[in-house]
């Protein structure tokens, strides 16, 4: 069975990464993923406000969700 955990590290000297978990037995056999932040990207909202088209579809789209204006869609009916 995998279990997962998550923790935060920084890259040190070298490009080391040292990942403390006390959960782990010595001789744990695990497979590493590393999933890299980006601290010069800008987020989805951001990107898209950009566009003054998109900015006002966007807005559009939000004010007619508050008002209930929704479609719903039975994915069960697509099988």
């Amino acid at each position: 069975m995998l279990k997962g955990l998550k923790q935060k590290a920084i890259v040190g000297k070298n490009g080391k990464i040292e990942v403390p978990i006390t959960e782990l037995i010595e001789g744990t056999i695990v497979e590493i993923i590393i999933l890299v932040e980006s601290q010069n990207e800008e987020d989805e909202t951001t990107y898209l406000l950009k566009s003054e088209a998109n900015k006002k579809q966007l807005i559009k789209a939000l004010e007619n969700a508050n008002q209930g204006n929704l479609i719903e869609i039975d994915l069960d009916e697509y099988d």
